[in-house]
């Protein structure tokens, strides 16, 4: 097991330094240029060399590139001139409201998903199963965008019961003051995180309703709906586990156009002005601090599997 858990670390490390490594080509390849985003369309050619000099962009790719990791070894992650801080205090003054919206979208899928993947399972091939299955299937062809602006037109428009703008508040205490204001983009968010969730439960548990643990517990005299939850949805969940730490991409993403939508300031939103600003600190940081969460929840996510699965317990000892 403790092979297994270091080679899963070297390669986690090897993808993270692959990501920002392309990330940080892609972005200096751009046309345009940092000097010309921050010092204005006014600015001279002279001005724009000396900004490139002073900062090192006039250096070889590969010598910027080690100067970053040099840096960011350091704990540097850069500075914005646009925000006028350095990128760990505008990660730090974001990431808090996005975890909280990404939870809290999380959360309320997994309450959802779970039953309804249930229900689709022992249901199979039924009006539940038909009706579920099309409702999800709609949910995750909508694009996020369109899905959030229903949400706000027939909840501050046509029913005006919530405020179609999320919490301005600079510190999560004033974000919290308006609960009212996370409602409509948390829900989504969680709607298209309900509709994949329960599409891998269904599968998952009807390919654990055919196994024989399942007829051997039946043949025993065992309640259904034990058998069903404390057998079934026991192992039926394995693959969520993974797919929990997998999603976290697809997760910011939703999270990127939902804070846009609802001018949440979290980091999707900061991604978003960043992008438009071509703040490349502020993009680096957060495509590193992304990459580095997409690989610590797949690595937690293969830990916990194989803690629960001898299958995988095996097969990490014979490696």
């Amino acid at each position: 097991m403790t092979r297994y858990l270091l080679a899963r670390l070297g390669q986690a490390l090897v993808i993270v330094i692959l990501v920002t490594l392309i990330t940080f080509v892609i972005l200096h390849l751009l046309p345009g240029g940092a000097a010309r985003a921050i010092l204005g369309k006014e600015a001279t050619l002279q001005q724009i060399a000396s900004f490139n000099h002073e900062m090192g962009y006039d250096r070889p790719l590969w010598e910027q590139y080690a100067l970053y990791l040099r840096r960011l070894v350091g704990g540097d992650l850069g500075y914005s001139f646009q925000l006028n801080q350095s990128v760990a205090e505008a990660i730090n003054q974001r990431l808090p409201k996005t975890m909280l919206l990404s939870l809290g979208s999380t959360l309320i899928a997994v309450v959802v998903a779970v039953p309804l993947g249930v229900i689709q399972a022992v249901r199979r091939n039924r009006w539940p199963d038909y009706t579920i299955n099309g409702l999800s299937l709609l949910a995750y062809a909508t694009p996020i965008f369109f899905m959030g602006l229903m949400m706000i037109i027939l909840f501050s428009q046509v029913w005006p019961v919530l405020p179609p703008e999320a919490p301005q508040g600079f510190t999560m205490a004033e974000v919290l003051a308006e609960p009212a204001g996370l409602v409509l983009p948390t829900l989504t968010l969680a709607i298209l995180t309900v509709a994949v969730y329960s599409r891998y439960i269904r599968s998952s548990m009807v390919d654990n309703l055919n196994e024989n643990y399942v007829r051997t517990a039946r043949s025993k005299g065992l309640p259904e709906s034990r058998v069903i939850v404390g057998h079934t949805l026991r192992n039926g969940l394995f693959p969520v586990i993974t797919l929990l730490g997998m999603y976290l991409p697809a997760l910011f993403s939703g999270a990127l156009v939902v804070e846009r939508l609802f001018n949440y300031p979290g980091m999707g939103l900061l991604f978003w002005q960043a992008a438009l600003k071509r703040d490349y600190p502020i993009l680096l940081g957060v495509t590193l601090l992304i990459s580095v969460a997409t690989v610590a929840g797949a690595l937690v996510a293969d830990v916990l599997y194989a803690a629960v699965d001898p299958r995988v317990r095996l097969k990490a000892a014979r490696s």
